[in-house]
């Protein structure tokens, strides 16, 4: 099948992939009294008097936008906000069938951070969570660590950590396959964005020591006064060797390599330079940045994609239905690193040692049975770490 021409078919027939479902029965005076006036009038200054009530007493305990301003549309870049909305209007759906969470697409138009922000505060009363999508780097480091400053209910930009929760969920699995330890290897990853940064940043978190950052122009090093701040900052808990160069050199004896960059940036020869048993995550798309057959046949003990057609998809369709799905049901402040680590090793969990294997590292992203064990490691993660508003531990 042509997935590309298809869905362009499926979307003019669909008009849309998620509308809106009536809760309640309004078929007579009496129902119409109670779903509305005069009767709604009680639960409106109930939440008056308790805003918190607002999660008891209407949806909003259970939805959650989908938010963009359509500068980094999957692998299209800045396509604008409209043409953005099947991609957000598609993160809906997968959010209703795995998760069971309401969610509605909110394409912003404006680039401007600080319009961004106030928007999504404005708003906020009406929701249970934020999940930003699609917004480049390096503006979506601040929009998402200001909101989660400025609000009391989670922020999640998925392009950044759920990136990095899957990618450390497939990682944890693959490195059991090889006997290989998260704090020993050398781990390389290709891609500074949003999704690159964010990945070096949770590997850290998950214990990981030596990780080398390269762009397009080659190795992040620290003291470089050509980078930017995001890559400044990246640049101090990286690269601990200050080591200079292109791709090809930071590669050479690596572990692990890992690509959100761009297609057919590895060569075999760079593969043959890793290190034994190596492990190769290359998720550029829709072409990798590597081809899993040519990696495979250059010495890789592992490789998954970002894609559908090849084993081992590495897709954050695993993390966010079931990681709001936990966070919403015990009303979590935020998502903090403790949440996001129980998303990752739930994740891992979920495949039995004895389906474990070269070829199947991960679940897939439509076993229902997966989400609900993010759900319940998040839920508890969020107890125990004291950001629910619900429980205490």
């Amino acid at each position: 099948m042509n997935y590309r021409e298809e869905s362009l078919k499926k979307q003019a027939e669909w008009r849309g992939k998620i509308e809106s479902v009536c809760r309640v029965p309004v078929g007579n005076r009496d129902e119409l009294s109670l779903a509305y006036t005069p009767g709604v009038a009680e639960p409106c200054m109930a939440i008056h008097a308790d805003v918190e009530k607002s999660f008891d007493l209407t949806r909003r305990w259970n939805t959650v936008p989908v938010i963009t301003d359509g500068t980094a549309v999957l692998g299209l870049g800045d396509i604008g906000p409209e043409a953005g909305m099947p991609v957000m209007e598609g993160k809906c759906a997968l959010f209703k069938a795995f998760g069971n969470v309401d969610a509605y697409p909110l394409c912003i138009k404006s680039k401007d951070p600080e319009e961004i922000i106030k928007t999504i505060k404005l708003l906020s009363g009406s929701f249970g969570g934020i999940n930003l999508e699609d917004i480049s780097a390096p503006r979506c480091f601040e929009i998402e660590t200001r909101l989660k400053e400025e609000l009391d209910i989670p922020v999640f930009h998925d392009d950044q950590h759920g990136t990095a929760i899957v990618v450390a969920a497939a990682l944890t699995n693959a490195l059991k396959l090889a006997g290989k330890s998260l704090e020993d290897i050398k781990i390389v990853i290709n891609g500074a964005g949003a999704a690159g940064i964010s990945i070096g940043k949770f590997l850290l978190k998950m214990g990981a020591r030596n990780i080398i950052m390269c762009d397009k122009f080659g190795i992040i090093a620290e003291g470089d006064p050509s980078l930017n701040s995001a890559h400044r900052e990246i640049s101090l808990v990286t690269n601990r060797a200050k080591l200079t160069g292109t791709l090809a050199d930071a590669m050479k004896g690596a572990d692990v390599f890992i690509g959100v960059s761009a297609p057919n940036v590895v060569t075999p020869d760079m593969v043959k330079s890793m290190a034994a048993k190596s492990i190769l995550f290359t998720m550029a798309n829709p072409v990798p940045e590597i081809a899993p057959d040519l990696a495979r046949e250059a010495g890789a003990y592992i490789v998954g994609t970002g894609s559908s057609q090849y084993p081992n998809q590495i897709n954050n369709v695993l993390v966010f239905p079931g990681l709001f799905r936990g966070a919403l049901d015990v009303r979590a402040r935020t998502v903090n690193t403790e949440m996001m680590i129980a998303a990752a090793r739930g994740i891992a969990s979920y495949v039995p040692p004895e389906k474990l294997s070269r070829e199947y590292i991960l679940p897939y992203a439509y076993d229902k049975g997966a989400h609900e064990c993010v759900a319940k490691a998040v839920a508890q993660a969020a107890i125990e770490s004291g950001v629910s508003k619900l429980y205490s531990k």
